[in-house]
């Protein structure tokens, strides 16, 4: 069979990434990590919502002694499973000098799969859609923003869920991320 030429199947799926920083240059932060997930291969950045403020939430609850954090969330089509955009997603973090000592501590730079695809995985690195997504409003808010009709998993519509309110974050005045 000359002349035909096998072919792979690419599935690339629709994902929504939260990013958050309270250590450091929150904002060069989280600009800068954008532009990393945009060059990450098999990832196309599709739209970056505007940047909110908000306080940070520990394991005790919410600690309003500690820095505030800069929040965003990215829209991508990716062609990686859900481990290995994870595994890329955790370089960029660990560049911009992320680490993991304190569950929920203070961090310069936190990405987070929120969904990916309506997937639903439960691993020991991955749980989609995210656990806590659907109670932070440093995520639905800025969601909203770029996807007003989004869904998330059993959830439904994001517009209905009670911390896309908006109550916890304010709109931090910056240049749009894109």
């Amino acid at each position: 069979m000359t002349g035909i030429r096998q072919q792979r199947l690419r599935v690339e799926l629709p994902a929504v990434l939260s990013l958050g920083s309270n250590l450091g240059d929150r904002e060069a932060t989280i600009r800068e990590a954008v532009a990393e997930i945009a060059r990450i291969e098999g990832v196309t950045v599709l739209a970056a919502s505007s940047l909110v403020e908000s306080a940070a939430v520990k394991l005790d609850g919410v600690d309003e002694t500690a820095p505030a954090y800069l929040n965003a969330v990215v829209a991508i089509r990716s062609t990686l499973d859900p481990d290995a955009l994870l595994s890329a997603l955790n370089v960029i973090e660990h560049d911009h000098g992320r680490v993991r000592e304190q569950r929920w501590g203070d961090r310069t730079l936190d990405v987070d799969i929120v969904d990916m695809g309506g997937l639903r995985v439960d691993t020991d690195r991955v749980t989609l859609p995210h656990p806590r997504a659907a109670q932070r409003a440093f995520v639905l808010v800025p969601w909203l923003e770029i996807e007003p009709g989004a869904t998330l998993g059993d959830h439904g519509r994001v517009d209905r869920l009670p911390a896309a309110t908006g109550d916890a974050v304010r709109p931090y005045p910056a240049r749009p991320l894109l």
